[in-house]
């Protein structure tokens, strides 16, 4: 804190014994010495508070300029879907054109409705066949 040498401290003791005396200067001492600490408390919270505050500060900027990012990207978003919702059909339809496995996914679906399926009733109903060995083992 203050740039003092040894003779600097010695001086001030010198001065400080013929000042204050034998008696009073280890209690002079001890009082400084508790102030100087008190100081230097004092001093280290503050600066921890104004470093803490200059750290938000920082962060509150950088959130506020994700979030100015984020928002100009969904106004670029929403405009591009304005934009592509005002056109006509016709237009629509005409800037997308259509793939070959639209048509392929949809083969199989038309197959599937194409081809019968067996129908089965209630007599004609797969069994379990532990049952259906006791039945044959039953038959003379």
């Amino acid at each position: 804190m203050f740039d003092m040498g040894f003779l600097e401290l010695m001086l001030i003791g010198i001065v400080g014994l013929l000042v204050l005396g034998p008696e009073r200067l280890p209690t002079a001492a001890r009082t400084v010495g508790l102030w100087v600490g008190k100081i230097k408390r004092t001093v280290s919270g503050m600066q921890r508070e104004i470093n803490a505050q200059l750290e938000a500060e920082d962060l509150r900027q950088k959130l506020n300029e994700q979030q100015r990012k984020l928002d100009a990207g969904l106004h670029k978003v929403r405009d591009g879907v304005e934009r592509h919702g005002d056109k006509p059909p016709a237009q629509a339809g005409a800037e997308q054109p259509r793939s070959h496995t639209t048509s392929a996914t949809s083969q199989p679906a038309d197959d599937a409705q194409a081809t019968p399926r067996p129908t089965t009733t209630s007599r004609e109903t797969p069994e379990d066949p532990a049952a259906s060995s006791a039945k044959d083992s039953n038959t003379p």
